[in-house]
């Protein structure tokens, strides 16, 4: 059996959460990472426009793509 190594990150996050398991903290947890992550994903998307590597072509391209088949 494979055993798994926790990083620094995942331990801190086990010890933080192990004192409350309830389903509205899971939900308020899943609330700010999703607000956390679309907010950095929005900042890049910002940048990449910017910089003129993410047009609107590109942006037409990729939605005509399956983007499951992408690995």
């Amino acid at each position: 059996m494979k055993t798994t190594t926790f990083n620094p990150i995942q331990i801190h996050l086990l010890q933080m959460f192990a004192y409350d398991n309830s389903p509205q903290s899971l939900e308020e947890l899943k609330d700010v990472l999703y607000k956390h992550y679309s907010q950095r994903m929005n900042t890049k998307l910002n940048e990449l426009w910017d910089e003129g590597i993410l047009n609107q072509k590109r942006l037409d391209e990729i939605n005509k793509m399956d983007l499951h088949q992408l690995k």
